[in-house]
């Protein structure tokens, strides 16, 4: 016990042990998941901001150390699973659920997909009562939103001893990315991801980028609220880039008041980084605006905006990051400082 220990405070000392021993670090939190074979759920937390690590394990059972081939003949009552230590000022503990369940079948009682047996059930670990509020709240939304026709099993359990995986399980889609991916389309994961979720890997990397109105707004053509969003009235000086990609689209000094209570430019930076498509949704003729790389919803184009174009791109908010003149050298957008010197 002791040895397993001492390893995992040298092998965790950027992450979950330092939190005692680092005061700098001291807001950082603990959340742990069983998510079914825990190769394929450390790389989606480990791409979200404000996630300082992410170890394979076991928890949940009754032993002391289990070893792997232990915990998979299934007499220690262990579950594979995965532990975050993450940022709350950077990452929400309500973000980290939201990628969590995109990547099981939460359906299930008995495993996750081709593999069966109680070390690959799911379930949420809670560290604190808040935790545990957090987790059944978004585990009752999921069971009323009627994605799936079955009951949600993943089960909602106090957390307890954490045990690291092996090295050869850390890490394992960096050390061995092409048994990893035939292992997680095998594995039927991927497939389902696919079906009830509409994404794959690509898209997975997104929902952990963006908010939920950013996801909706530029990959489902939603449409944010007018005079309820980021920059309808913002008048900083600077340049308006894709959130998916950060493509340059928009300047403020082609952004006017349009009355819409969405930002309204006069024009795209370059015409070649946004494209028109025809729109007939909703029993209307409009033109669709999207940006030219990620094809990301930007919104729609109208006649009747001022000069000299007369035209009016009315763009969601969701859709853009605004980077201010200041930050345009740091942020690689250099080239754009003298339209602000020159105005």
């Amino acid at each position: 016990m002791y040895i397993l220990k001492l390893s995992y405070r040298k092998i965790s000392l950027s992450g979950c042990c330092r939190i005692k021993e680092n005061n700098e670090h001291a807001n950082y939190k603990l959340a742990t998941f069983a998510g079914g074979c825990f190769w394929c759920v450390v790389a989606p937390f480990q791409k979200m901001a404000g996630v300082v690590g992410v170890m394979a394990g076991y928890t949940g059972g009754r032993s002391n150390n289990p070893t792997y081939e232990e915990v998979c003949a299934g007499d220690t009552g262990h579950y594979e699973a995965v532990q975050i230590t993450y940022d709350p000022a950077v990452c929400s503990y309500q973000k980290l659920l939201d990628t969590f369940w995109r990547q099981i079948d939460p359906t299930d009682p008995g495993g996750q997909f081709h593999d069966r047996g109680q070390s690959y059930k799911t379930a949420i670990f809670y560290h604190d009562q808040e935790q545990k509020s957090e987790a059944e709240a978004a585990k009752e939304v999921l069971a009323q939103s009627g994605r799936f026709d079955r009951p949600i099993a993943t089960q909602i359990l106090p957390a307890s001893e954490f045990y690291p995986a092996e090295d050869y399980h850390q890490d394992y889609h960096v050390k061995n990315p092409a048994h990893y991916g035939m292992y997680r389309k095998g594995s039927g994961r991927e497939d389902f991801m696919l079906h009830h979720w509409g994404e794959g890997q690509d898209n997975q990397e997104l929902t952990t980028k963006l908010t939920s109105l950013q996801y909706e707004v530029t990959q489902n053509n939603a449409t944010e609220p007018p005079f309820n969003n980021e920059y309808w009235d913002h008048q900083q000086e600077g340049i308006y880039v894709d959130v998916v990609s950060g493509e340059p689209l928009f300047s403020s000094l082609d952004k006017f008041d349009s009355g819409c209570g969405w930002p309204s430019f006069t024009k795209p930076l370059h015409g070649e980084h946004v494209k028109e498509k025809k729109d007939l949704s909703h029993n209307m003729n409009r033109t669709e605006v999207r940006s030219g790389t990620a094809d990301s919803h930007l919104g729609h184009i109208f006649d009747d905006g001022p000069a000299p174009t007369g035209k009016r791109y009315c763009i969601n908010s969701a859709s853009l990051r605004f980077i201010p003149v200041a930050k345009l050298e740091a942020e690689g957008y250099g080239q754009y400082v003298d339209l602000f010197k020159n105005k």
